[in-house]
């Protein structure tokens, strides 16, 4: 009989990430069979077994779907929120239920990826995995050598040391400076918070890439499927 771990089961169905999963679980707020369990490793009977999430029951997902979106700024990273702002899935229209992986900020554009696999999920948004994010950033002001070094090397933030990053200026003028940056982290307006600890303020940040995987010459506010080979490369990178 096929058996699956009760995160990973809930994961795999499209109902929310691996590690939200956890959340839930710990809360109580999944049953098996009308029974609440709050261990994320608990056996699910595939197919068998009745899985409950928040009042409703769930299922796997026959298919597996991977998404690559262009989000334009003033749109949400998440299902809702209690502001009522726009979602990015108001902006993909298919049938199966689909979630980001990792965020994007309210303020930010670009790349941003979704899908119904709670693995390659978990995989992309572990700190475990180094796996680099790639964004264009303009600031106000002229930004010089000895900043970026600092920046590259790591910024105190919000009680914690940035990991070690790329930075590279791409151009400036009197006013404005454009810079390359590439994170392997993204908590929470991170970058705007690197660049404010030298009292720079971010005026424009757009994801350009993943990993390898580029948002390319896509229009804002829209999405393509992944490609095989580019599914391919997410679930076998390191």
């Amino acid at each position: 009989m096929n058996k699956m771990r009760l995160n990973k089961f809930i994961s795999n169905s499209g109902y929310t990430s691996r590690r939200k999963a956890d959340e839930l679980i710990f809360e109580g707020k999944v049953k098996i069979n009308g029974e609440t369990v709050k261990e994320p490793g608990t056996q699910v009977q595939v197919s068998v077994d009745i899985v409950e999430v928040e009042g409703k029951n769930i299922s796997l997902e026959e298919e597996m779907k991977y998404i690559i979106l262009n989000k334009p700024i003033k749109y949400i990273t998440s299902v809702k929120d209690q502001f009522d702002r726009p979602s990015v899935l108001d902006l993909v229209d298919i049938k199966e239920r689909i979630y980001p992986v990792g965020r994007l900020d309210y303020d930010s554009s670009g790349l941003i990826i979704l899908t119904n696999d709670g693995d390659l999920t978990y995989k992309l948004t572990h700190p475990k995995h180094n796996i680099y994010k790639t964004y264009i950033v303009k600031i106000n002001g002229l930004i010089d050598d000895e900043t970026i070094e600092k920046l590259k090397k790591g910024v105190y933030i919000d009680n914690y040391r940035t990991r070690p990053c790329k930075v590279s200026l791409v151009s400036d003028d009197d006013r404005k400076s454009v810079l390359k940056v590439s994170i392997l982290e993204g908590r929470n307006r991170q970058i705007r918070k690197m660049f404010e600890k030298f009292n720079f303020r971010v005026v424009y940040l757009r994801r350009i890439s993943i990993g390898e995987i580029s948002l390319g010459e896509l229009p804002s506010g829209q999405w393509r499927h992944l490609r095989d080979d580019e599914v391919k490369y997410l679930k076998e990178m390191e």
